[in-house]
């Protein structure tokens, strides 16, 4: 039976994932995930597409502290309640092309991260009471909240999807890359490779009640998985890979021909359920893709 295999939170935009046993289905996706986001002197989001040194930045989440570390930095602490920040600078942050309302976190941050990546940079918060929504194109018109993510709540990955890659790999001489290249949020065991590409709708028998998410748009792929998240930089053996892989048989016709992996997803029901590791998962598939 197909089942949640892994759940990950990313609190600060590109940066390191909280992987958990359990985590509460909130309206904008997992909780905690993408509420802050580095920005640059013009207020631009920042993540490892410029700044690969990134993924070394190991987010922890305590009952009322986001501790922060990289190596080389004493540890941030941040306050998680965002009420913390009243009275914080409003910024209007850009995500590709929306300006997303946000709070500034302070100067210590700003220092941190500056002091981390070599460039003027600031720590910011999603702004409370504020919506961002994903786009409707992709949505059939649906209202679904996001924040600082690139645009959807949730992206899903199959586990034989994966397998099936590293297979590739190893076929044309290259080491398997493991899943923290693609930063699911919601992994599935027990789907056949790709099948999350078919999917309509999948529906999670939560405790509490059935969850159940949309399948919206392919995932678009950057250069984002060439990067070792234990090194924060390509492997010099394969510095284009798995991307070079991926574009000999991954390229799809709804995106423009774009290289894609795992599939975005909304919510349609169960926010407040609590998503665990084991919880079985009933993909509904449709084949006009």
């Amino acid at each position: 039976m197909p089942s949640i295999s892994q759940l990950n939170v990313y609190p600060i935009k590109s940066c390191g994932a909280i992987t958990r046993d359990t985590v509460r289905l909130t309206p904008y996706g997992l909780e905690h995930d993408r509420n802050w986001m580095v920005i640059d002197a013009q207020g631009r989001f920042v993540t490892q597409r410029t700044q690969p040194s990134l993924a070394l930045v190991q987010p922890a989440l305590n009952a009322d502290t986001l501790e922060v570390r990289a190596p080389g930095m004493a540890t941030l602490n941040l306050p998680v309640d965002a009420a913390a920040l009243d009275g914080a600078a409003r910024i209007d942050a850009t995500v590709w092309d929306d300006i997303v309302p946000a709070l500034d976190a302070g100067d210590e941050a700003a220092r941190w991260f500056s002091d981390l990546l070599g460039a003027q940079m600031r720590l910011v918060r999603f702004r409370p009471g504020s919506e961002r929504t994903a786009s409707r194109k992709w949505t059939g018109g649906a209202t679904s909240l996001v924040r600082f993510a690139d645009g959807y709540p949730l992206l899903v990955l199959g586990e034989a999807s994966l397998a099936d890659l590293n297979a590739r790999l190893t076929g044309r001489g290259v080491e398997p890359v493991p899943m923290n290249r693609f930063r699911p949020n919601l992994v599935l065991a027990g789907i056949d490779a790709y099948e999350e590409d078919y999917a309509d709708a999948i529906r999670i028998a939560a405790a509490g009640g059935e969850v159940a998410l949309r399948i919206v748009k392919p995932c678009t792929r950057c250069p984002i998985p060439n990067i070792d998240q234990t090194s924060g930089a390509p492997d010099p053996r394969w510095p284009n890979e798995p991307t070079d892989t991926m574009s000999t048989y991954r390229s799809d016709r709804r995106v423009d021909g774009a290289v894609t992996f795992g599939q975005n997803a909304i919510i349609v029901a169960g926010v407040g359920q609590t998503l665990a590791i084991g919880q079985t998962v009933d993909a509904e598939l449709r084949f006009d893709a």
